[in-house]
């Protein structure tokens, strides 16, 4: 089948309509009137966003009727705790925003299985946690399987990790203990040996018709003139030949992953009915893989096309009648200038997901410590726009995958840098191959000194804390990875830690990458997690505790300060010194970071936060302020007389 052809769309809509109905018809009455209001909210929008992407075809009812029908199902399904919750947070749509914090882990490195995260509950609520992104957990390809995200079984766990009671007893555990469950669910691909694909290799058409597939050369030639290559050392080209279907697969990136056609619309029917059902289990929030890969077009790059942001938008409003309760997270790597559409900011208006990832933020943090000038970060930060309400950042420090610098090229530009040369010289930079670099880090995806290569490591080791020699240079370390760390607090609707970084823990040992499957650079920032390393917390004066009881302490001031709560409005203070970045959180807050590493002075009044004439002389309320190499602080403003910093 050739790209972007689709079969005829299903023509049963008033089958489909008949049950769904009887369903309700059958179903407890105060179930059954929500569910009707649920539907006559969502129907018009998911049909108007199929509409545009199937086209004007008489039987996309058919579809939309079908979809619904999954959602309603999918919805009586629910446990009376799960129902429960979608109507609390129906009514409390910014519940998701009451100064959330984030942790990300591996399920096998951080506890081993799932009934070991179960045990790791207690640690996640001491340090302040409200959500927890476990990294994919479910079924993945034999052998080499991109970190679990070559999905063999979109709702089957890993038999390595536990099993579904498992799964479930863990979500029942976490909503308890008031930590929210988020999993990944790829939408962009599955395993060449996920059932789809094990039948398409069969020769079952209908299954062929589930994937992307080009017949020949030329075909793949035309479209590989504009498709950028994801992993060009590992795995270049976007197409693998399969013999037993005489043509080339559509991989965008590995071979083992074969990209989804979803311009057969029974591949959207699929993939969403198992999201809903995996739902179920009590997962709480959606990581999207790969959002921007969904559509095919040839002749431009295959990324963000008008129908990814109409296929999310119909993913939304079936969620908003299955399980209204649950977010969804857009994996988008990508400049902040591309991201407003995945707010529902684009062509076709409306709600899409409720985060994205601010990747912009966190890459021109890192070459802000680099450079020890804030520049890049002030115009990233001027640029990025206001999201919907109910909608927020994520931000981060680091996370499972590389550093991409190249997020970063449209502001750089902006500033006058078409070469690129920040770029290259802070990958350059965090890879150790700069002469009095502390970082130890490793390039990614290119061996070209040249060129804007990806970066891997662990935030301890990109901060000093592997090279440090002396107390000095410890104690330097530990301020950088607090002050990126105090920025991804101050800034995002929800930071997101990643597993160890509260603790200074540091790359994978040269020993452990030996026995890793795969020539992945990635997992030199896939380490195992250290139970010494998180005892040491309870020692004064320990690296592990000064970097934990920090954010512990952020956390803490996220959830009692009303500049956490609610849609936040963060802006750029006066630019005072081009080492310092001041922001300001709605009206009560400001928070300062001093990028280098000298002490900067700097006067209150400078700031630009109106009169200070009254400021009184307590040593919590500062006139004059001085913050040390890499010092970071948040001050109350809610009376401009009387400023109290809160955290330094």
């Amino acid at each position: 089948m050739t790209i972007l052809e689709s079969p005829a769309l299903p023509s049963h809509s008033d089958e489909a309509l008949s049950v769904w109905r009887s369903q309700l018809n059958a179903a407890p009455q105060n179930r059954a009137r929500v569910l009707v209001e649920r539907i006559r909210k969502q129907e018009s929008v998911l049909t108007d966003r199929l509409v545009k992407v199937y086209g004007q075809h008489p039987n996309v009812d058919a579809l939309v009727q079908d979809l619904i029908q999954a959602a309603v199902q999918a919805s009586l399904a629910r446990a009376e705790d799960l129902w429960q919750l979608d109507l609390h947070r129906q009514a409390h749509p910014d519940w998701h925003q009451q100064g959330a914090v984030g942790y990300t882990a591996y399920v096998d490195q951080f506890a081993g299985n799932l009934q070991g995260i179960t045990e790791k509950i207690d640690y996640l609520k001491s340090l302040g946690v409200t959500y927890l992104h476990l990294l994919p957990f479910f079924k993945a390809a034999e052998g080499p399987n991109d970190g679990g995200f070559a999905v063999a079984h979109f709702e089957e766990v890993a038999p390595t990790l536990g099993t579904q009671d498992d799964l479930l007893q863990l979500t029942q555990a976490l909503r308890k203990a008031g930590i929210s469950l988020c999993s990944d669910f790829v939408l962009n691909h599955v395993a060449q040996d996920h059932e789809w694909a094990l039948k398409a290799k069969s020769g079952d058409l209908n299954y062929q018709n589930y994937f992307c597939l080009a017949k020949n050369t030329e075909e793949v030639a035309a479209w590989e003139k504009t498709l950028p290559q994801i992993f060009p050392d590992t795995a270049p080209g976007n197409f693998t030949f399969q013999p037993e279907l005489n043509a080339w697969v559509w991989t965008t990136f590995y071979p083992y992953q074969w990209d989804l056609n979803y311009a057969n619309p029974k591949v959207f029917l699929e993939v969403v009915s198992a999201m809903m059902r995996v739902a179920n289990m009590g997962i709480e929030a959606f990581r999207l893989d790969s959002t921007g890969f969904l559509w095919k077009r040839i002749g431009t790059n295959s990324q963000n096309q008008p129908e990814v942001h109409c296929l999310l938008q119909a993913l939304r409003a079936l969620m908003e009648i299955a399980c209204p309760g649950v977010l969804l997270k857009a994996e988008a790597i990508m400049p902040t200038q591309q991201l407003p559409p995945y707010f529902g900011l684009g062509e076709s208006s409306g709600p899409e997901c409720h985060l994205a990832y601010h990747s912009s933020l966190m890459a021109a943090s890192w070459v802000a410590l680099a450079e020890q000038d804030v520049s890049l970060l002030r115009s990233v930060m001027a640029q990025t726009p206001k999201v919907p309400q109910g909608s927020s950042w994520l931000s981060y420090v680091r996370c499972h995958d590389d550093i991409g610098w190249n997020v970063l090229k449209p502001d750089l530009e902006a500033l006058g840098d078409i070469t690129h040369e920040r770029l290259i010289e802070a990958s350059q930079f965090f890879a150790g191959l700069t002469a009095g670099s502390y970082a130890r880090g490793a390039a990614f995806q290119t061996t070209h000194t040249r060129a804007v290569h990806g970066t891997n490591g662990m935030a301890s080791a990109l901060t000093g804390l592997e090279s440090a020699q002396t107390p000095e240079e410890l104690s330097l370390a530990i301020d950088r990875l607090l002050l990126l760390q105090g920025l991804s607090f101050f800034m995002g609707g929800l930071p997101l830690l990643y597993m160890g970084d509260e603790l200074g823990l540091g790359n994978t040992t040269k020993e452990e990458l030996g026995l890793r499957n795969g020539p992945d650079g990635r997992e030199l920032h896939r380490p195992y997690w250290s139970e010494d390393k998180a005892n040491q917390r309870h020692i004064a004066g320990s690296m592990a505790s000064r970097i934990f009881s920090k954010i512990q302490q952020m956390a803490q001031l996220r959830k009692i300060h009303v500049a956490f709560k609610g849609n936040a409005d963060v802006g750029l203070l006066a630019n005072v010194h081009p080492q310092i970045l001041g922001l300001q959180r709605n009206q009560d807050l400001i928070g300062l970071f001093n990028f280098s590493n000298q002490a900067i002075d700097l006067k209150f009044s400078d700031l630009g936060l109106g009169s200070i004439e009254s400021i009184d002389s307590t040593s919590d309320s500062p006139t004059d302020l001085r913050l040390n190499s890499y010092q970071f602080m948040w001050i109350n403003i809610a009376s401009v007389a009387s400023p109290v910093v809160l955290i330094h």
